[in-house]
């Protein structure tokens, strides 16, 4: 089924992001349900991407268990359809949510950044650094970076990302955490860039959004390592200089930027073969990265 939004009437909903409505499970878990809703430029579009929201969930379990030697994450292990009431309800949670425990979310993301992309490479082209990180001079558009390079952000009030330096964020969630976090954000991309490259996929750059539980140990949360929060690119089709097709919602935002649109809602509609194709580019990620297809 494809669920643009989901309404789970056993339990209360505490939140609804662009794309997850979140429910609260006893007083300390929460059920996060991934929906088949898409965003582009901050602005949520009208038409669901068909799919989209069970392969983040199954690419984001993938990972939570490949890198949970790394970090303690969120999960409880806990059936989602075991706390709803309900076929009509079960079939809205099914391989698309997830139960977890409640944690203090920290207002900051963490960037990790392997390829000069996106925002990155306007930076540099403007003032030859990345976020404030100085980079070697004459890089080319999507160069690999000579190391990995942590780039925090935080939520301004309108929703967008706002880049900050390391030590704002150190200023901002405290030195040890804020060391801590860099340190673990590093690792995870590494090691799941090099995962990932023996399934011909690279991580141009990835973000990661972390919480503190009750002993105030740094753990992972909300999603990790998807082609909502990441850039996938074929390493097949990769070339330093241009911008390199991807898996994820990059096909929709090209689509968009060749429309009369100032980017403020409510979005165009989606013709049906840019919903079709969108789709496919997320069930290929899933395909490629863990061997698992979504039936």
């Amino acid at each position: 089924m494809v669920l643009f939004e989901s309404h789970i009437t056993s339990l209360t909903r505490i939140g609804r992001g662009k794309v997850r409505d979140i429910y609260a499970v006893g007083d300390d878990k929460m059920m996060i349900v991934v929906t088949d809703r898409l965003s582009a430029f901050d602005v949520v579009l009208a038409d669901p991407i068909p799919d989209k929201g069970r392969v983040l969930t199954e690419l984001a379990n993938f990972w939570f268990g490949k890198l949970g030697h790394v970090v303690p994450n969120h999960l409880t292990g806990i059936d989602p359809e075991s706390v709803v009431k309900g076929e009509q309800e079960r079939a809205q949670v099914r391989g698309r949510a997830i139960v977890v425990k409640k944690l203090s979310p920290l207002p900051v993301e963490a960037v990790v950044r392997g390829y000069l992309i996106g925002s990155g490479w306007k930076d540099y082209q403007q003032t030859g650094a990345l976020c404030g990180i100085q980079l070697p001079k004459g890089l080319m558009q999507a160069q690999k970076l000579p190391e990995p390079i942590f780039t925090p952000a935080t939520k301004a009030a309108s929703g967008h990302d706002e880049n900050i330096s390391f030590e704002r964020m150190c200023e901002i969630v405290g030195r040890d955490v804020g060391v801590k976090i860099k340190g673990i954000s590093i690792r995870l991309y590494k090691e799941a860039s090099e995962f990932a490259a023996t399934r011909g996929i690279i991580i141009a750059d990835t973000k990661f959004e972390f919480g503190l539980n009750e002993k105030n140990e740094v753990v992972l949360i909300d999603e990790v390592l998807t082609a909502d929060s990441s850039r996938f690119w074929p390493a097949d089709q990769y070339q330093a200089g241009m911008s390199p097709p991807s898996y994820d919602k990059q096909f929709v935002r090209d689509y968009l930027e060749t429309l009369d649109w100032d980017k403020t809602p409510p979005a165009p509609r989606l013709p049906a073969d840019v919903i079709a194709r969108t789709s496919a580019k997320y069930r290929e990620a899933l395909e490629k990265l863990t061997g698992k297809k979504i039936a």
